[in-house]
């Protein structure tokens, strides 16, 4: 009898929210598309502001796996699933011929600018620790509100 009233417990749980993942950068250009194709005729792949940045931390900067977790507040594992996502994405969009748009995602940019991760430690502002400035942005063009 207890049985089924647990199992409708469970079922009206809900997960956790995710953690906001932290950036140092958030991109002023948020569209690609490839040329001479028509913007009716393309198909979009969704990128969001966090995948491109673990792509600006790994592949730009040449920080470690660890190192760019670090950077973004998240575990290595976490990073390595936004990173493989990332990239699996931006290869879908060459190979396929699509556009790629950067917007929205779940995030936090970084309090001192572009990428001043740095600083930020140093002035007490290190993991588990408010920082920053909470954004969603979603817009049209997934930037910050003008």
């Amino acid at each position: 009898m207890d049985e089924p009233n647990e199992v409708r417990r469970r079922e009206t749980l809900m997960p956790r929210p995710p953690r906001k993942r932290r950036v140092g950068f958030v991109p002023e250009i948020t569209y690609f598309k490839p040329a001479g194709v028509p913007l009716k005729e393309l198909d979009e792949i969704m990128l969001s502001v966090e995948e491109l940045e673990a792509i600006r931390l790994k592949d730009i900067e040449g920080h470690d796996q660890q190192a760019c977790a670090d950077k973004m507040d998240v575990s290595r594992a976490t990073f390595q699933n936004v990173l493989s996502n990332a990239r699996g994405k931006v290869a879908r969009a060459l190979v396929h011929g699509r556009a790629i748009r950067i917007q929205g995602g779940i995030y936090q940019v970084a309090e001192t600018g572009e990428g001043d991760y740095e600083h930020d430690r140093a002035h007490g502002k290190g993991m588990g620790r408010s920082r920053g400035s909470d954004k969603e942005w979603g817009g049209p063009h997934g930037g910050p509100p003008h």
